[in-house]
């Protein structure tokens, strides 16, 4: 059973919060360009407050070497808007002027170190054990009472803010976190059947692992493949022209029967058949549309990853549109995951139309692929009693 807030009294005391609101930027000018990752955080940061800790926020942007990696002020900024209340930025990590604001901040305050990526032993693989000998946990830990990891979208990884923190300090899963693992669990364990999992978006070697985990476990009743998978598997049973994996011919021998792919496609000459135009598709097609809303129509749980075509250019953007629509409208219990399918969520304003809005990316599909997390491993491991 994984620690959560409930296993501490926060009252008065200092807390690491580590959080993801690694964020879409503007190339141009940095600027945020969708901030749902960091209003996702805000619930565990005031609960905190209420209890007049003394928060300490970890967190990320993009990766060294990338164009997006920078610093946090501007995510202090807009948290702070957000929130109403002064977030107070340190344009350091873990040095003199880092310590020196966690010492100066008061009980109930907030503070925004800069980005952990920035510190060279922040992104490498290493259990939690080794972690905690990095000078990151050594320098911060001994000004806090706990640490709370709230960023289930980093969860896949074992780095050091992540889990380093993990085995000096008690520990414990933040409110999203909780919420994370609560929702897909019920989805994999025990939502109600028909389930129906929907894969799409521009890639599809690691939905193969996905797609087997969900089929050979039982766990999904159906499958229903837009986007780029769908091209893969349609590939593999020769009805188009695409080079695939071998895998997915063994996926459609065992268990063709529960997977559904588009018997229509839209292509930049219009819509036709998959089996006359024998090429890749940019969008399902209005069949595939129809039969895939009456699979919706008729599932009791649905989780959805990946838009069903290229939805940032409005030809290619109805089966998405359609389909998304669909599961708002349905009674059934319904997840949304993965970067582009929240942003298309948040573009046609349905986000409120789903049970649940999942921050995963990666940690969505290794979660999926039955794999464990290593927060979550850590979590459980270093538990106090």
């Amino acid at each position: 059973m994984i620690p959560t807030m409930d296993d501490f009294d926060f009252k008065n005391k200092s807390v690491i919060l580590r959080v993801d609101i690694n964020s879409p930027l503007n190339p141009s000018t940095l600027e945020i360009m969708d901030n749902w990752r960091i209003k996702r955080c805000i619930p565990t940061i005031e609960e905190l407050r209420e209890k007049n800790a003394k928060i300490i926020i970890l967190a990320h942007q993009g990766r060294p070497e990338k164009w997006d990696f920078t610093s946090l002020e501007k995510h202090a900024e807009e948290l702070s808007r957000l929130m109403g209340e002064q977030i107070k930025f340190v344009d350091d990590v873990y040095g003199e002027r880092a310590i020196q604001e966690i010492k100066n901040a008061e009980n109930g305050s907030v503070i925004m170190l800069d980005n952990v990526r920035k510190c060279k032993e922040e992104m490498k693989k290493l259990p939690p054990e080794e972690h905690a000998k990095a000078k990151m946990v050594r320098k911060i830990s001994p000004y806090a009472d706990a640490f709370v990891n709230d960023a289930f979208a980093a969860a896949h990884r074992s780095h050091c803010s992540m889990v380093g923190f993990i085995p000096v300090l008690p520990s414990f899963a933040g409110r999203l976190m909780e919420d994370e693992i609560k929702n897909l669990d019920k989805m994999m364990k025990n939502a109600r059947r028909p389930r129906i999992f929907i894969f799409g978006g521009s890639k599809y070697e690691n939905s193969i692992e996905v797609i087997k985990n969900l089929l050979e476990k039982n766990i999904a009743d159906k499958i229903l493949l837009g986007g780029v998978p769908a091209n893969a598997f349609l590939g593999a049973a020769k009805k188009i022209e695409f080079d695939v994996d071998g895998s997915i011919k063994e996926i459609i021998e065992s268990h063709g029967e529960k997977i559904i792919l588009p018997v229509d496609m839209v292509y930049d000459d219009g819509e036709h058949d998959v089996e006359k135009a024998r090429k890749a598709g940019k969008d399902i097609g209005s069949r595939t549309i129809d039969i895939f809303k009456e699979e919706i129509e008729n599932a009791a749980s649905i989780l959805i990853s990946g838009p069903m075509g290229i939805f940032e250019e409005e030809r290619f953007a109805r089966g998405t549109t359609e389909v998304l629509r669909a599961i708002a409208k349905s009674n059934a219990f319904s997840i949304a995951g993965g970067g582009h399918t929240v942003a298309a969520l948040n573009k046609l304003g349905l986000a409120s139309g789903f049970s649940y809005v999942s921050t995963g990316g990666g940690s969505l599909e290794r979660f999926l692929m039955g794999r464990r997390l290593p927060v979550i491993d850590a979590l459980i491991k270093f538990k106090r009693k």
